[in-house]
């Protein structure tokens, strides 16, 4: 228990008011109908930045949508931090698989259900709450500069060219994102690795139009088959990618690193009932906590096509669809694995149907250094708040704008968060703690305030 477990839990109630009134805006950066929700949640966040007491706080234009921006200059000779974070979210869907509605906020078992609660709306307003106990108290003992953008789960498309263009203005001396999560209460982590991101789309056309399945079936390609069967082709039965050159470059993780890693508690059986799944896939010669962190993978995030309404259409379709992600490790280049992808992918489409890919967003995998100023830091306000050293953990996750930062600001990450594996982060029903809310909002007070070790 730190000095400021009181103080965050007199505030309890206020804090909790606000979150949820950040989590009513639907606030979809996917989806164009939601366009002025996005930039109405925007403006909330730019008002509870002046809330908090930051100054120069303004909504930056960008050509997608706005960046929220605010700063808190003290003392230039103190170090000066950048938090991150992102006020868009996932679409909700399915919708009938949520138990309440996705943007009405519901408080039940000591969480709270709504989309974007852990990511990464819950999250980063924990700093803003910080930031306000800090500033109040004058107990602020570094400089911060905030950035909250709104293209993050669009692949923060302009996030880039903000960065070269306000390079002065973003000038610190590391970053803080809380964007993942931790092993879990009783073990906090930090991580300390994540995985890139090649998101691509496929198309395959077969006739000019829908057929009668009775009068053509048999003579005539069907798209979905050969989608179905081209995306066999992908994978073998163990996991392993079959794309000629995908794991050319792929590190290969010391068995030091691999031991250590193993020091992280994992129970298989009740990973399996959490997921109500009989057993696990992937590379035998990897654990799960490997398989999901210094692994690449490669996974079918949708597929579509034909007739999928109430009741029967004997349609042989005329196109067939699948959205394929692969999460990529330390070393490989996201546009090689694109053009990879797509040689390989071509190459293996027969010639009675035509193939479009088209290349998403991306990003580089990123390390992070755990002998810093800032991790240490971070990590003895772990210690205040948790009575526990954090473990340095990879995550299985993508932030592509990690590797970004350090190659436009020149400057290291720590990816401080506090959410939790069974948070169901881009899935129905997704939660955050209110236990994790709370104290995030404490450990991030002890870190703000004890930037001198």
């Amino acid at each position: 228990m730190s000095k400021y477990y009181e103080i965050v839990a007199s505030k309890k109630e206020v804090f909790l008011k606000e979150l949820v009134d950040l989590l009513k805006y639907p606030s979809i950066s996917a989806d164009p109908n939601y366009k002025n929700y996005v930039l109405d949640c925007a403006d909330f966040v730019k008002n509870q930045m002046m809330l908090a007491g930051l100054d120069a706080v303004e909504i930056i234009p960008t050509k997608g949508f706005p960046i929220v921006y605010g700063e808190k200059i003290i003392d230039a000779s103190l170090p000066t931090a950048l938090i991150y974070g992102h006020y868009d979210v996932q679409p909700a869907d399915p919708i009938d698989l949520w138990h309440s509605p996705p943007f009405e906020p519901v408080i039940k078992d000591g969480k709270i259900f709504a989309r974007g609660a852990a990511d990464d709306k819950g999250q980063f307003y924990m700093h803003l709450k910080a930031l306000e106990i800090l500033i109040a108290d004058r107990k602020l003992s570094c400089n911060v500069k905030v950035i909250i953008e709104g293209e993050e789960e669009v692949g923060s498309t302009h996030l880039e060219q903000f960065a070269l263009d306000y390079k002065e203005k973003l000038n610190c001396d590391f970053i803080v994102i809380s964007d993942t999560s931790m092993i879990s209460n009783e073990n906090p982590s930090i991580t300390t690795g994540l995985r890139g991101l090649c998101y691509m789309e496929v198309e395959v056309t077969g006739p000019n139009r829908d057929l009668h399945s009775g009068v053509y079936g048999g003579a005539v390609a069907n798209p979905i088959n050969t989608l179905c069967k081209m995306i066999s082709q992908l994978q073998d039965d163990n996991g392993t990618i079959q794309i000629p050159g995908f794991y050319e470059k792929v590190e290969e993780v010391s068995q030091k690193e691999r031991q250590a890693m193993a020091q992280a508690p994992f129970d298989i059986e009740a990973y399996k009932k959490h997921l109500n799944i009989d057993d696990v896939f992937g590379e035998n010669e990897y654990n799960v906590l490997e398989r999901v962190s210094i692994r690449p993978t490669l996974d079918v995030n949708g597929i579509w096509g034909g007739y999928i309404g109430e009741g029967a259409k004997t349609v042989l379709p005329s196109k067939a669809f699948a959205k394929i992600s692969m999460r990529l490790v330390p070393h490989q280049d996201f546009h090689e694995i694109e053009k990879l992808f797509e040689d390989y992918f071509m190459s293996i489409a027969p010639k009675n149907v035509k193939v479009k890919v088209t290349p998403h967003h991306g990003g580089e995998p990123a390390v992070t250094p755990t002998d810093s100023f800032a991790y240490k830091v971070a990590e003895k306000a772990i210690v205040e708040t948790y009575g526990k050293t954090p473990i340095p953990l990879r995550s299985g996750g993508s932030i592509p704008i990690v590797s970004m930062f350090k190659r436009v600001l020149g400057v290291d990450t720590v990816l401080l968060g506090f959410g939790l594996d069974s948070d169901a982060i881009h899935s129905p029903n997704e939660h955050y703690h209110l236990w994790n809310y709370y104290k995030g909002i404490e450990t991030l007070c002890c870190m703000y305030s004890n930037m001198s070790l």
